[in-house]
Formats: C-alpha cells, structure tokens, sequence
C-alpha cells in the first residue's frame, strides 16, 4: 500500500491536474474529515472565526460546493437513484473544479483553506460501497497534499445518538440505504457508517491524519483542534504534530480506552 504522509504539504499525491498550475502557492491547506454526524461542521464554524481573529484570510469549502458539480449532486440525489461509480465521478468532479478554481487560487493568494471533508471522504465512501482503492487513490491523485488532516473519529454508537439528538431522523445516503446495507435506515446506518470509519481508519497511516476522539464534548475538541492547527503556523514546513506521525496508535488508543470504559 502506497504510504503519502511524508510527502511535503501542497504537492500533489500522483499526477496534476490537467492543464491546473500547482505553483507558487503560499497558504495553508487544512482538512477536517471524518463520518457522517461527528461533528465536523460545528468545528469548522469554530475555527473559521478563530482564525480570522488571528489575522488569517480563510476560504471555508466542502463538499458538493463547486459551481460546476454541487448543484447537480443535490439534484441527482434527491431521485435515490445514483450508482456508486457515478457517485464517486461525481464527487471527483466537485473537487476537481474546487481545487482548480477556488482551492488554489486562494492558496496562491496566501488564504487559510479550511475544508469541510476532503478528497478522502470520496474515497472512503467508494470504497465502502466496495469500489477498488487502487483505483481511487490513482483516480484522485491530482489532490493536494494538506498541510494537516484531522480525522474526527468516534464509533457508531456515538454517530447514532448525535443523529437522533440532533436530528431526529436517518439521512438516506449518509444510511447507505442505495447499496442496501440493512433492512431499516438505523440498521443500514450503522452497519455503512461502521464501514465508513474502517476506510478512514484505514486511510489513517498511509495519508498521516491526525486522529482526535471526537466523543469527547465540542469544546473539548475545539480546543485540541486549536491547539493542533497554531502548531501548524509555528512549526517549519516540513514538520508535522507529533500525532500525526503515529496515527495507527492514535486510532487504537481511542479504541482501548472506549472498551475500558464499557468495561468499567
């Protein structure tokens, strides 16, 4: 398995972008991933403004946001009807325009991009769909390099219950209800999502997120979230947290000290 987590930040993982100018870019690339109800819009909404605060410029994106793909994305999934590599191409196109006309623009201008998901959400979701990895990481190679991944990471059941606290009901698509997961949205829900967090736990070593118990309160995880993005302002270049070298570990600690707790 191919490992990209030495590669320096905004350098592409594979292959450029047709016709895209990758140079002089003098900004900051900042991705906060992880599944579906963990709490990644409320961090980003946190750390825009903080930012801000700091004296940095910040583009906000995410996905199904570009001029070209977004609206055809919210249109073709209000029919329940897209395949999973149609899905994923369309995806690919939505990054694709972002990245080349508002990514790297204001990375050339020296902004702050803060993105909600990043092109590791479109893998993770083919590939739970069983779409083959080979494929997608050649396939979405022409990604930047961030200068730091933060995976918000949190087990089923914690998805589960900010789901019906927040929401009160299942998202079709965020249930992987298109590839039939479960007989019901919740059952679906749990075993897609379940699926999900493998992949990004998987995407972990190789791409050098960095891993954060997202169980813990919103404030909590704000505040390591700050923490760990003003490392990235003070630290050279080519250094990374130190979480981020180990995020395997990262990811099992989480685990253990979730089982110690169901133990106790």
């Amino acid at each position: 398995m191919p490992n990209y987590k030495d590669r320096p930040p905004l350098s592409y993982y594979r292959t450029a972008l047709p016709g895209v100018d990758y140079s002089e870019l003098q900004g900051k690339l900042i991705v906060i991933e992880g599944p579906d109800a963990v709490g990644r819009s409320t961090q980003i909404r946190g750390l825009k403004p903080w930012l801000e605060e700091l004296g940095h410029a910040v583009l906000d994106t995410g996905m199904a946001r570009s001029a070209l793909a977004g609206k055809g994305i919210k249109e073709a999934k209000q029919g329940n009807t897209l395949g999973p590599v149609t899905m994923t191409m369309y995806y690919l196109t939505d990054f694709a325009d972002r990245l080349e006309n508002e990514i790297i623009p204001a990375l050339r201008a020296g902004v702050v991009v803060l993105t909600d998901r990043y092109i590791y959400s479109v893998m993770a979701r083919a590939l739970a769909r069983g779409e083959n990895r080979a494929w997608m990481e050649r396939t979405a190679g022409f990604a930047l390099v961030p200068h730091a991944t933060f995976y918000l990471r949190a087990e089923v059941q914690h998805l589960v219950s900010r789901v019906v606290v927040g929401r009160g009901s299942f998202d079709y698509w965020e249930s992987g209800l298109d590839n039939g997961f479960g007989r019901n949205m919740h059952d679906s829900f749990v075993r897609y999502q379940s699926r999900l967090i493998k992949v990004f736990d998987s995407l972990a070593e190789p791409y050098g997120f960095e891993v954060v118990d997202a169980t813990r309160p919103p404030v909590e995880v704000f505040e390591a979230l700050k923490d760990s993005v003003a490392r990235i302002f003070d630290a050279p270049e080519h250094s990374q947290a130190e979480d981020s070298r180990k995020p395997a570990q990262r990811v099992q600690s989480i685990r253990s000290a979730k089982a110690a707790g169901r133990r106790g």
